[in-house]
């Protein structure tokens, strides 16, 4: 027996390690392997026709695809513009699909540094109660839904939402938001600008003090000092933010979807709107395209983290008090504190305001009506509470999967072995694939089945979004798990195998309780994320009962905006209460 014991011990870890693999390829690679197989072959022959159909088509890549047949449009295509008294020759192109969802992720890139780096400045160089909280709350873009970020802004900027009721109590002019560019681009900056924050105030803290100092004792102004010193320092985690909001805007879809329509449509609605008309061809071909070029910015990105990771010795510069006399520092800080707020909290609590106002005051009718939904929906109907349970198993599902794939491939990442970084790339790109291009590879590969040894393997929707889930979660697991493996002292694991131990006996033993911390918040954020996921869950549950939370949200956008945002608040409050339940359960458990 205990022979027995030993082998099987032995051989757990590259087994696991085997079938997590085989898992990843079975719920990611394969079903993103669909969706470029059908952009690439035709009746079983290998043909480009459907990518170049695409490339060269105006609609979708605007003025390049005409400089496919007519190069000389790039430098003919002026028209005249008046800048004050001055008229000059300006390019008027079209920028097709694919250019118009770079530009928008562009502009909500700026936008998001512009609101992302005074939130790092004041993080990083301001003492204040509640100021780790505040940055703790910066962890909100990766565990907020989009679709109730979408319902917020309407609760907010919609035709009878706050923004315009107030206006319209001073007597001003209302204003139209909803369906316009201005708008995507906020809510872009509502989710990412906390990120942007997040990674600039964390290299803030870490610039050294002393050089500053140095510089100004050298005759340097403070404005000079800070831009020949510290402002180099932080220019990586700047780009680095940048990169990343880029690519989250390239890919974002909800918001878009809600608050642009197809007449803003980006890749990834076009995507959806090509589906939902079974125009599949199409549809792959975009998703394979948007893949491509989501890969290569993520690669990139990835790169650059992995040259800019260092450890840092620096004596960073003590945070100065913000609840004092009010200087210009403060005055300004406690500007941008005004602006903050109006920015990422009204929107929110728009949403649950909206859900409790009706044409004549306070009501609870919106939350009487999925009550009675519940009760009186025919079975084809969306129905809250199925929505609420279905939410929740998915996510307990989702967990199942993620936790143990996240944790071994975490291992395996850490591990100075052949082959490790390949592992850790290839597990790292769910975060490149959308989620639009997940659902539709799971629809077509094992909805619509798959044969393979003579039998013609299915699947139903639920199992395909619960696949779906634990994809996109369980990267953020093994994220969490990750830095805390390559931080155990190997001596101590070295200890244990000299005296006998199998491998699979210090990962129980020794490395997972020291890590456990990290497990539970990669939990936490893997249920979170399957709790809110919209992207491809929309997708995979169309036509069937596998409906989630926010896709239930999106069918009553639909309908009337109170149902919408009284669904919106029941999705936050399990979020929330989801979050912190298991973020709990994982206290004074780490070692």
């Amino acid at each position: 027996m205990t022979v027995l014991r030993e082998r099987f011990e032995a051989a757990a870890l590259p087994l696991a390690a085997v079938a997590t693999l085989a898992l990843l390829t079975l719920l990611f690679y394969y079903p993103v392997g669909r969706v470029l197989s059908e952009a690439v072959l035709r009746e079983g022959r290998l043909t480009v026709e459907p990518l170049v159909a695409v490339l060269t088509d105006p609609f979708f890549f605007g003025v390049l695809a005409q400089a496919a047949e007519n190069p000389s449009v790039l430098w003919t295509a002026f028209e005249p513009h008046r800048i004050g008294p001055i008229v000059v020759p300006f390019p008027d192109y079209r920028l097709g699909l694919f250019g118009f969802t770079a530009y928008q992720a562009l502009l909500s890139t700026l936008a998001s540094v512009a609101l992302g780096l005074p939130g790092a400045y004041v993080l990083a160089r301001f003492e204040f109660p509640g100021r780790k909280t505040v940055r703790s709350l910066t962890a909100v873009p990766f565990v907020m839904p989009s679709i109730m970020v979408a319902i917020g802004f309407i609760a907010t900027f919609g035709a009878n939402g706050f923004v315009n009721d107030a206006l319209a109590a001073l007597g001003l002019p209302r204003i139209e938001l909803l369906y316009t560019l201005p708008i995507i681009v906020l809510a872009h900056a509502f989710y990412d600008a906390p990120l942007v924050a997040r990674v600039t105030a964390t290299a803030w803290e870490s610039v050294d003090a002393g050089t500053a100092e140095t510089a100004r004792s050298l005759g340097a102004s403070p404005r000079r000092a800070f831009l020949d010193v510290v402002l180099p320092q932080l220019l990586p985690a700047i780009l680095t933010g940048a990169l990343l909001t880029f690519i989250f805007s390239f890919m974002s879809f909800a918001i878009v979807l809600a608050l642009g329509g197809l007449s803003l449509a980006t890749v990834e609605v076009w995507v959806y709107h090509k589906v939902s008309q079974l125009d599949y061809a199409t549809a792959s071909a975009l998703a394979t395209l948007e893949m491509l070029f989501s890969l290569v910015l993520t690669y990139a990105y990835l790169r650059y983290e992995a040259r800019q990771r260092a450890e840092s010795a620096a004596r960073p510069a003590p945070r100065k008090q913000l609840i004092g006399r009010l200087d210009l520092d403060r005055l300004v800080v406690w500007a941008y504190v005004a602006v903050a707020l109006l920015v990422f909290v009204t929107p929110m609590a728009s949403m649950i305001v909206e859900s409790v106002t009706g044409p004549n005051g306070f009501t609870l009718d919106y939350y009487r009506f999925l009550v009675d939904r519940q009760a009186t929906a025919a079975s084809f109907q969306i129905k809250p509470l199925t929505a609420v349970q279905n939410s929740l198993l998915y996510g307990v599902a989702s967990l199942v999967i993620a936790v143990p794939m996240g944790v071994l491939l975490a291992v395996v990442s850490t591990r100075d072995v052949p082959g490790s970084k390949l592992v850790d790339t290839l597990s790292m790109a769910p975060f490149a694939v959308s989620g639009v291009v997940v659902g539709l590879g799971l629809l077509r590969g094992l909805v619509f089945g798959t044969s393979a040894f003579g039998y013609r393997f299915t699947v139903t929707g639920a199992v395909a979004v619960v696949a779906a889930h634990a994809v996109g979660a369980y990267p953020f697991v093994t994220r969490n798990v990750a830095p805390l493996l390559a931080t155990i002292d190997r001596s101590v694991v070295e200890s244990a195998r000299t005296l006998g131990a199998s491998r699979f006996r210090v990962l129980l033993d020794i490395e997972l309780p020291q890590v456990f911390v990290g497990v539970v918040a990669g939990a936490a954020f893997a249920f979170a994320i399957s709790i809110g996921e919209f992207d491809s869950t929309v997708i995979l549950a169309s036509g069937s009962s596998a409906y989630t939370m926010p896709v239930a949200i999106e069918r009553f956008l639909g309908r009337r905006l109170g149902p919408a945002t009284a669904m919106g608040c029941v999705l936050l409050f399990v979020t929330a209460v989801s979050f912190l339940v298991i973020d709990r359960l994982g206290e004074g458990r780490g070692m």
